[in-house]
């Protein structure tokens, strides 16, 4: 048998290209793959050379599957994942290997969680979605506070804010085109002890002094926090990257609904991202001057009387950054030693709570008391 690797399906993108070389400067050697042999070539030279490539295309879902094998290590960095995220998943749970992707969008994360799952556990397959600054830092955080609040949490609240050096700027094109595929899909929450619709709601945080605003998004949270953790009745994720304009996006969000059923305006907006896709490019640097991007992810576990049991807050830098950092991380653990557990996976269920705070903090999220 072929001994396992590292594939890296999507190499040549934003996010494929510095987890390439998060994945380097550990000593790994994936496979690249992607759609351009020629940048694919470039990508292994700018490495250092030797690296393995193979070209794959998610419209054919056969060169996919051929580059994975068992016991391999699969990072797919394709999205928009709802359009284009399926071929890698079939792939990995065929093989029976772990999956890791870079999803931010809940309905693809939904789709992990109860549509493959199962497949993948009958198989041997893990599949560790959203496994990046979306969303492990709130499944970190979450699991950090429920720790410490003990029996008694039946609800957890997390939050998301970034800031410093143009934070819209430094969305990529990938990311502008997952958000434009969002943008008409449904959100879900976790209430009463099961998935629910979500339409818009908006909460309040104080985040290093200040009070900021985050909106309800779907997220990994809802699915991998309740069987962790049989008493919680509610999880509730929030984005704060919007800021005074988080409780305008939330009553938009309650017109979702309607909006979505108009003639003509998914296609619209597939068409839209189409062209963020074919025009974007990369992220903007850090900044005009060099400023940093910042990060806090806030956790907090009540009570049924609605008594704040514990919080947890974590800091890190840039939100890309951490991404390809914590994917190196995981990949090169997951090839070392394997994951607990198969089917659809929480960063928490796959590494251990204590293993990953030590992954995180490697990468430059840290527990801020």
């Amino acid at each position: 048998m072929a001994t396992p690797r590292i594939v890296l399906f999507g190499a040549t993108g934003f996010t494929g290209r510095l987890t390439a070389e998060a994945l380097a400067a550990r000593g790994a050697r994936p496979l690249l793959a992607g759609r351009d042999q020629t940048r694919l070539a470039d990508l292994a030279d700018a490495l250092g050379g030797g690296l393995s490539i193979a070209v794959a295309d998610v419209g054919r879902p056969e060169s996919v599957r051929k580059i994975v094998k068992p016991g391999d290590v699969l990072i797919s960095t394709v999205g928009p994942f709802v359009r284009w995220g399926e071929a890698a998943v079939a792939a990995a749970t065929e093989a029976g290997a772990v999956y890791l992707d870079t999803t931010g969008e809940p309905t693809f994360v939904k789709r992990i969680f109860q549509r493959y799952g199962p497949a993948a556990a009958a198989r041997g397959a893990a599949l560790v979605t959203a496994f990046g600054y979306d969303y492990v830092p709130g499944n970190l955080a979450a699991s950090l506070a429920l720790r410490k609040a003990g029996s008694g949490a039946v609800r957890v609240d997390v939050g998301y804010f970034v800031e410093g050096g143009g934070t819209a700027r430094r969305a990529s094109a990938g990311t502008r085109a997952s958000a434009l595929g969002m943008v008409l899909e449904p959100m879900y929450g976790f209430r009463e002890g099961r998935i629910v619709p979500e339409h818009g709601r908006t909460r309040k945080f104080l985040v290093d002094g200040r009070v900021r605003h985050g909106l309800a998004i779907g997220a990994s949270e809802h699915f991998t926090l309740p069987p962790a953790h049989p008493g919680l009745r509610e999880v509730n994720v929030y984005l704060g990257w919007l800021g005074g304009l988080t409780r305008v996006a939330g009553a938009l969000a309650k017109a979702t609904p309607v909006i979505a059923a108009l003639p003509g305006v998914r296609r619209a907006t597939d068409a839209l991202a189409d062209r963020v896709l074919r025009t974007g490019g990369g992220a903007a640097p850090a900044g005009p001057s060099g400023a940093a991007v910042s990060s806090r992810i806030v956790a907090e576990a009540y009570d049924a009387g609605g008594r704040r049991l514990a919080a947890v807050h974590l800091a890190g830098g840039d939100p890309y950054e951490f991404t390809a950092g914590v994917l190196a991380w995981a990949a090169t653990t997951a090839l070392a030693e394997g994951v607990h557990g198969t089917g659809a996976l929480g960063p928490v269920d796959a590494f251990g709570l204590d293993a990953l705070t030590r992954g995180c903090a490697e990468v430059g999220m840290a527990v801020r008391e």
